[in-house]
């Protein structure tokens, strides 16, 4: 990391992916989505898309997952975007790119719509919070 460039952790694209997901979901993200772009495009293998409920909370999104790489698997992103005005946040892990946004930004910009057919699914909180027992 000295040299300026992001830590490369021994972790599987398919898993970095989870991991991101995971992370989101912690700050309670939500329409949590991972496009699987391995056999259309040459720059990522993997799309992690969620959606906070105000610029503030994809921040705390943004900020959840970043903590969460750099703590336990001393992974920083290649580069970041849109924290200022946190509509859409980009965060770029090479083999994984995150795209955290508020509702009308993912709305308007349609992401998951422009990439098709590619494989992909819903990850969802396995324990979601419910009333103390």
């Amino acid at each position: 990391m000295s040299d300026g460039q992001p830590a490369r952790a021994d972790i599987e694209p398919e898993e970095l992916a989870d991991l991101i997901a995971g992370y989101a979901l912690d700050k309670k993200a939500v329409d949590v989505t991972i496009l699987d772009l391995r056999s259309v495009a040459g720059y990522t293998d993997f799309f992690v898309i969620a959606s906070g409920g105000s610029d503030r909370q994809t921040k705390a999104i943004h900020d959840g997952v970043a903590e969460g790489l750099k703590r336990e698997h001393g992974l920083l992103p290649r580069r970041v975007e849109g924290v200022q005005e946190a509509r859409w946040i980009l965060a770029d892990y090479l083999d994984v790119v995150l795209h955290v946004f508020t509702p009308d930004t993912r709305e308007h910009y349609r992401l998951e719509q422009l990439w098709g057919e590619v494989p992909r699914r819903t990850v969802v909180d396995p324990a979601p919070a419910g009333p103390a027992v």
